[in-house]
């Protein structure tokens, strides 16, 4: 095979970065579903719970009792409220990496395959 022309290299490159994004950007959603399902089994065992139940809440590697049970839960739900946030954005950004992913990997098959068959090279335009 002729050496790949630098336009192409660049292509590549670009391609494989943008597979690390996505494998990135995935890997943290399903982190951020695994907390968000546990703060919503939290929250439903303490509902559960009754009121005179102690409750404890972990900081760090420490266990500490709880003193106010309901403000634990607005907590809990707050900081799921964010979660939730969170793995929406993470869900937009990983559909637009994911159309650019498959864009880029349409130009360089089509180019790999001109450049196979001997054509010269004509790599599409693209904005960044």
């Amino acid at each position: 095979m002729d050496e790949m022309s630098p336009k192409l290299q660049n292509q590549i490159a670009q391609f494989q970065q943008l597979q690390q994004q996505l494998q990135t950007v995935m890997s943290q959603k399903i982190r951020m579903d695994a907390m968000l399902k546990e703060m919503e089994m939290t929250l439903e065992e303490l509902k559960k719970a009754p009121a005179e139940t102690t409750v404890y809440k972990s900081v760090g590697s420490l266990m500490i009792k709880v003193a106010d049970t309901p403000a634990l839960q607005k907590e809990i739900e707050d900081d799921k409220e964010t979660t939730e946030i969170r793995v929406k954005s993470l869900d937009r950004q990983e559909k637009m990496l994911k159309e650019k992913f498959q864009s880029v990997q349409e130009q360089l098959n089509r180019a790999l395959g001109q450049q196979q068959q001997g054509t010269p090279l004509k790599m599409d335009e693209e904005e960044n």
